[in-house]
């Protein structure tokens, strides 16, 4: 079965730190284009970070540039969200996609709640 599984929110105090974690399973992510997407009740979901296939660029929203790092580990077939400094307006559901070409593949997402 081909899928995405995103674990590591939780609940946190502002200027806290969580590492999201984005893993799949019947496909190889490397060969993906992934984006770290939130979303919150109400709000139109909101592109965070994006990590290109092959060379391994990556791009951050403004609001969340300097403080998360996208990262991959192909050996464990993930993808990372690292996110310091963490703020109350960063609370939301996080969601991964790996993209390519016709392919498109969601996963179902994490909560991450910052408190102020």
């Amino acid at each position: 079965q081909l899928q995405l599984v995103e674990s590591g929110g939780g609940l946190v105090q502002a200027g806290g730190s969580l590492r999201l974690s984005c893993a799949a399973s019947g496909f190889a992510l490397d060969d993906y284009f992934i984006g770290w997407f939130r979303q919150v009740s109400g709000k139109e979901r909101e592109g965070v970070s994006c990590l290109s296939r092959g060379d391994g660029r990556t791009y951050y929203a403004e609001s969340v540039k300097g403080r998360f790092t996208v990262s991959r580990d192909n050996t464990m077939n993930t993808v990372y969200l690292q996110m310091n400094s963490l703020e109350p307006e960063d609370t939301a559901v996080y969601i991964c996609r790996a993209q390519r070409v016709s392919e498109n593949y969601w996963g179902q997402g994490t909560q991450v709640t910052v408190s102020s």
